[in-house]
């Protein structure tokens, strides 16, 4: 079996929803949501992993994954164990979606919640006081806006992504990692589900994206702020992407004096004068201040430093892996300053690693697209980015094809039109056409249903942004009575 064909052997999936009041639409902090999922999965039987900030349930571990938080009480995000690829690999990821979003609408209905088709709730607050009251109290965020000066609560809103986790082979993890990247924009398009913010119409398909510019505008530390930018050319090889991650212009993030994995969690320390990752491994101890008490330590450098880094980039994809055996950092470091020795040395340590799509929207079924596209369009709605991503790395070779035929640059530079007009840009609609053919290209038969959702926005040049500009537009009232409309029109059908 070639490196291509083994792609896809497990498949997993990030899913971000975003919570709003059953009776007003207004954006909704959970309380006890996670105590009513717990005890309805009890009451089933089921295995359950309480997961705790502080002395509050934070989240519901069980054998299908984790069902949490992402940066706000009114953002979930459940993380789907991954499940065996191959024949069959996609229907049963979605029994497990259909599962988990059936189980949460339950647990929020006790509350007075929902959840709603949105990518980004659209009349949420963005300002301080609701940041402070809504924000999840974990370690990093202390880094990020205290010690790195990101504007943090510019996604407080409920900005919701749908990450489609897709395993390949370490030997074609760069190519895999570069085509997800280049054909971004059509997954921006096909996915927008965010025209609105604030309670305004913003003149964008997909404005959940700004997040990134917005966000690092005013940071610190220059490299934060290059960091979500798709370089000039593709990546060469796993040396050469995490030499632009973590080298250069760039300042290392935070670290964990001890073995934490946990990257959103776990206690840490910053390196004094912000070195680059790079320059701090190869100087193999560093002064650093923990962010805890703010006592001095002085870190050694190890290679699970590097492992533990691999989240710390914020394009449309990463490529994420986890090794039972980390190599000895010297031997890292050897093999990092070889063409090809990072895959090398990875594949002898046994690495596993996916790429997580973070180019789509969060897209559900709601009342509005079954009833204008039907019941098999709706269904397939949150898995048609999992579908789209196996495919494009199943065809990989195509794919390529693709990237080539359009160019790197010109691809780049279509990012920004995807999120501003999705399918109402003629070249941005072209290339969507010719991404969905190539990925029916590396799906079997039977997966080519889940595909259906991005097939019909093709088709019709109609997205979810589209669909919730015409319901905001339709709605009469004050403010508060267009968010509620809009909200029950939009909420999710599991």
């Amino acid at each position: 079996m070639n490196a291509a064909q083994s792609v896809g052997h497990t498949l997993g999936l990030e899913l971000e929803m975003v919570v709003a009041c059953r009776a007003t639409g207004a954006s909704h902090p959970v309380a006890r949501h996670f105590e009513s999922l717990r005890n309805l999965r009890r009451q089933r039987g089921e295995s359950v992993q309480e997961c705790r900030l502080g002395a509050r349930l934070c989240g519901v571990g069980g054998p299908h994954g984790l069902s949490g938080l992402d940066n706000g009480y009114n953002l979930l995000e459940t993380a789907f164990a991954p499940v065996n690829g191959g024949a069959g690999g996609l229907r049963r990821l979605a029994e497990a979606v259909r599962r988990e979003l059936r189980d949460t609408q339950l647990a929020l209905a006790a509350e007075g919640a929902m959840l709603i088709n949105a990518a980004e709730h659209p009349a949420a607050s963005l300002d301080a006081d609701w940041y402070r009251r809504v924000r999840v109290p974990r370690p990093i965020y202390e880094e990020l806006v205290g010690q790195r000066g990101w504007l943090h609560r510019i996604g407080i809103d409920a900005k919701a992504q749908n990450s489609p986790c897709t395993s390949v082979p370490v030997a074609i993890a760069a190519r895999c990692l570069n085509v997800v990247l280049a054909l971004a924009p059509a997954q921006i398009a096909m996915f927008a589900n965010s025209p609105l913010e604030a309670g305004r119409v913003t003149g964008l398909k997909e404005n959940r994206l700004t997040l990134w510019p917005r966000m690092f505008r005013g940071a610190r530390y220059l490299g934060d702020d290059l960091l979500h930018r798709l370089p000039a050319r593709p990546f060469r090889d796993l040396g050469d992407y995490f030499r632009w991650m973590f080298g250069g212009l760039t300042s290392s993030r935070a670290l964990p004096p001890g073995d934490a994995c946990d990257y959103k969690n776990a206690d840490v320390a910053c390196l004094v004068g912000a070195p680059s990752l790079a320059e701090f491994l190869y100087a193999g101890a560093w002064p650093a201040r923990n962010l805890n008490d703010g006592g001095s330590v002085r870190l050694a450098a190890r290679s699970e430093h590097f492992v533990y880094s691999q989240f710390a980039q914020f394009l449309d994809a990463r490529w994420r892996y986890r090794m039972p055996i980390v190599p000895a950092l010297p031997a890292l470091l050897r093999a990092w300053d070889r063409q090809g020795g990072l895959e090398a040395l990875f594949e002898q340590a046994g690495a596993q690693g996916y790429i997580e799509g973070r180019a789509p929207g969060a897209v559900f079924a709601d009342a509005d697209l079954l009833r204008s596209a039907g019941d098999a369009v709706a269904a397939s709605a949150p898995m048609a980015a999992s579908a789209l991503q196996l495919g494009l790395l199943r065809n990989l070779h195509d794919a390529e094809t693709l990237v080539r035929r359009w160019g790197w640059l010109r691809l780049r530079a279509l990012r920004d039109r995807a999120i501003a007009l999705a399918l109402d840009d003629a070249q941005v609609r072209c290339l969507c056409q010719q991404v969905v053919a190539v990925a029916e290209g590396g799906l079997a038969g039977d997966e080519q249903q889940w595909l259906d959702y991005v097939r019909y926005v093709v088709e019709t040049g109609e997205t979810a942004a589209d669909r919730m500009l015409r319901l905001w537009r339709q709605a009469r009232g004050t403010p508060e009575m267009r968010r509620a409309q809009v909200c029950r029109q939009r909420a999710v059908l599991s």
